[in-house]
């Protein structure tokens, strides 16, 4: 049995998940990943975003936190989470109320975006974090 290792550096092809019930939102956060040469695999329901976790690795995930039913989203993100450590992990939220950050902390989202932001501001949230926490972990902060 091999052992693979996350596709993480700039020489290697980086890959995001993006789980969104509406197509319109996965052709959008797909187009925006595309221009930064990263590749998109998108799945509109749990059973095929299971499938994506035994197919591929992970860079970023970007989670809606309802995918069929109200909530479904946040276990499924902090799947992504466990499976994925290294990732950006994303929720989409309708709303950011007290109960929705407790929901992104509790299963590991490295940030959540409001459900109406653009694709553009989704993508470069994501990229940013990864960035940062790329720097973060090739030279930590002495405190």
């Amino acid at each position: 049995m091999s052992s693979r290792a996350p596709h993480t550096g700039p020489h290697l092809e980086r890959k995001a998940l993006v789980v969104h019930p509406d197509m319109g939102v996965l052709s959008a956060l797909q187009g925006q990943f595309s221009k930064h040469g990263i590749t998109t695999v998108v799945a509109r329901d749990i059973p095929t975003t299971l499938l994506a976790l035994t197919q591929h690795f992970f860079d970023f995930a970007i989670v809606a936190s309802r995918i069929s039913e109200e909530g479904d989203g946040w276990p499924v993100a902090g799947v992504l989470r466990l499976v994925f450590p290294q990732a950006t992990v994303l929720a989409l939220a309708p709303q950011t109320d007290l109960f929705t950050l407790k929901a992104a902390i509790n299963n590991g989202i490295d940030e959540l975006c409001q459900s109406g932001s653009t694709a553009e501001e989704i993508v470069a949230i994501a990229l940013a974090f990864q960035s940062g926490r790329s720097r973060d972990l090739v030279s930590p902060r002495l405190q």
